[in-house]
């Protein structure tokens, strides 16, 4: 939906679907009926074009590209008054109801299937969105520190991606562009990472005399809230730093994440119940000297027998939802995602482009569940109240 001069979804890759048809049918059975709930409401007008983030797996999107299935996906999104600007291509497989963890960094940018896939989606997005909000897709921060990837590999094949997305672009007359989304252990994590990555892209590009300008307009940074919550990074700080430094913001991810006083062991013990199976959930552990320490998920940590210091503050990557917030002693970094609304009053051009991403309602622990529809008809009601 328009959310003042920004389109706003939630991903839907919080449904379970690998195939185009499970996918068409989760937007049919839940991501209507949310809008028709927002709708009942208050919170979208009766005929209001309805935005969808749309998650395709590498299955899904080759499908949507057979036969006249894109056509016909088309039509449904004009028939229901619904429109896509965004698509999260970060998971190329499975994401559900299986061992995700640092899978979901397989293939990364190294490999030519990566950059397949994430073309297939350029296409995708480039021939289903409207010109006036353009089309963005998301993806990994290039590789997973533990994989050593080869940086020069990655550049090259976030090039060849640069340069088919100008070229869509030119031929739809439409805005494209990917983003990288750094979060914790990946090829790059936090701010100073994320600039230091784009300069030597930018310095590789001219080396190698390809257009850095190219890689400006068309690759930029996939902010979301949670990440660099976790990294203990200021929002304001960092969107300033790549905005000063010709990094682009293609999209937001508005998402919140677990936050513990670590020197608490009653904090410890609650967070035990989100030790579950499916995905990464890193643990940053932060002294009151400001050094970090990153174990790459909850029984890494709970197996170091690490000695914290008073007054230590512990992040978990555990996507928690934006309306809740847990009773202590858990807390959260809700407190990020509405700074960066508020970053976005004061400056509405940086990015148009917001997406609410709690893809872990299906690992929530059972004090936190209630029924998916309406788990995301509040986190809209949270988002607009606080935008």
């Amino acid at each position: 939906m328009k959310f003042h001069q920004h389109h706003l979804a939630y991903c839907t890759n919080i449904h379970p679907a690998e195939t185009w048809q499970e996918t068409l049918a989760a937007l049919k059975e839940h991501t209507l009926t949310v809008r028709n709930k927002l709708v009942t409401a208050g919170n979208l007008a009766t005929g209001d074009m309805y935005a969808i983030g749309l998650r395709l797996s590498a299955l899904a999107a080759n499908e949507l590209l057979q036969g006249d299935h894109l056509e016909k996906f088309k039509l449904w999104l004009a028939e229901e008054h619904c429109y896509v600007f965004t698509i999260n291509g970060f998971p190329y497989g499975a994401f559900h109801h299986t061992r995700v963890k640092e899978n979901v960094y397989k293939p990364d940018w190294t490999c030519p299937s990566r950059l397949e896939y994430t073309k297939q989606l350029m296409h995708i997005i480039a021939e289903i969105c409207p010109a006036e909000s353009g089309g963005s897709v998301s993806t990994l921060p290039g590789s997973f520190k533990e994989f050593n990837a080869s940086e020069q590999e990655i550049f090259k094949h976030l090039y060849a991606q640069a340069c088919y997305t100008a070229e869509l672009s030119a031929r739809h007359n439409k805005d494209l562009h990917l983003g990288l989304e750094p979060e914790p252990l990946g090829h790059f994590e936090n701010t100073e990472e994320t600039l230091a990555f784009f300069q030597r892209f930018f310095d590789w590009a001219e080396t190698n005399g390809n257009d850095s300008e190219l890689i400006k307009k068309h690759i930029g940074v996939n902010y979301d809230t949670c990440h660099f919550a976790l990294e203990f990074d200021e929002c304001h700080t960092s969107l300033q730093a790549f905005a000063d430094a010709g990094i682009r913001i293609s999209k937001i991810h508005l998402s919140n994440a677990l936050e513990i006083k670590a020197d608490c062991p009653r904090a410890i013990e609650a967070i035990r119940c989100f030790n579950e199976p499916t995905y990464l959930h890193q643990f940053m552990l932060r002294s009151p000297d400001g050094s970090i320490l990153r174990f790459r998920d909850l029984p890494e940590f709970f197996s170091s027998n690490t000695i914290i210091s008073d007054n230590s503050v512990a992040r978990i990557h555990f996507h928690i939802p934006l309306y809740q917030q847990p009773a202590p002693p858990l807390g959260s970094t809700r407190e990020f995602a509405e700074k960066t609304l508020e970053f976005l009053k004061l400056h509405p051009e940086i990015c148009p482009h917001l997406e609410m991403e709690t893809y872990t309602w299906g690992v929530l622990p059972d004090q936190m569940q209630k029924p998916i529809v309406d788990q995301l008809v509040e986190e809209y009601q949270w988002t607009l109240k606080h935008g």
